[in-house]
């Protein structure tokens, strides 16, 4: 089974196949925010505590079958993550690390469809990270965090391990992302922080 992938004006599709390996999560650190504002969709992708649902995968899971070339490639500061997103409409499209040797991606909610369709693909919510940068008190999930960390950690490890982790829509076979990355200026990572 697969669950569709498409940006907002459906020029980039795909899809993410084995979604119940995938552990689904809200992150309210303040580089999600930032991200979701510099591409002006905040009002789309935050929900009213500023949390980013994202479904974390590997990369080996994730297809895409139409507009790649598309696909769009930032970095908040010169050290941190590749957030990908479509160009045509500014769709959020997921997280890596610079690293394509770690095998993770953490897709952005928005482009995966409905709630309804999200919840009976990837389940509910079972972490929330970064809760000190919420726009109020997210409900603590200790147990269910712990739990969905233990069991998506040995799928990296494995990837690792078997050499699955080459299998990146993210990056080329030499390890370099597929999309130039551009990193944000000082001024413009400071307009992105201070939209809220």
């Amino acid at each position: 089974m697969s669950h569709p992938l498409r940006c907002r004006c459906g020029t980039l599709t795909g899809s993410v196949s084995a979604p119940q390996r995938a552990s689904r999560g809200v992150c309210y650190c303040k580089d999600c925010q930032a991200f979701a504002r510099y591409l002006g969709k905040a009002d789309t992708v935050l929900d009213a505590m500023l949390g980013t649902d994202v479904i974390a995968t590997l990369p080996k899971y994730v297809s895409f079958t139409s507009g790649v070339g598309s696909l769009a490639c930032l970095s908040l500061t010169d050290r941190g993550l590749l957030r990908w997103y479509a160009s045509c409409c500014n769709t959020p499209i997921g997280n890596t690390l610079r690293d394509y040797r770690v095998p993770y991606v953490g897709l952005v909610y928005v482009c995966l469809g409905t709630p309804d369709s999200i919840q009976a693909s990837f389940g509910p919510v079972r972490l929330r990270v970064n809760t000190k940068s919420a726009k109020g008190r997210p409900k603590s999930m200790p147990l269910s965090t712990a739990a969905a960390l233990l069991r998506f950690a040995p799928t990296v490890l494995l990837a690792r391990l078997d050499g699955s982790y080459k299998v990146t829509p993210f990056f080329s076979v030499d390890g370099a992302p597929i999309a130039q990355r551009n990193v944000l200026t000082s001024a413009e990572l400071e307009a992105a922080r201070d939209a809220a």
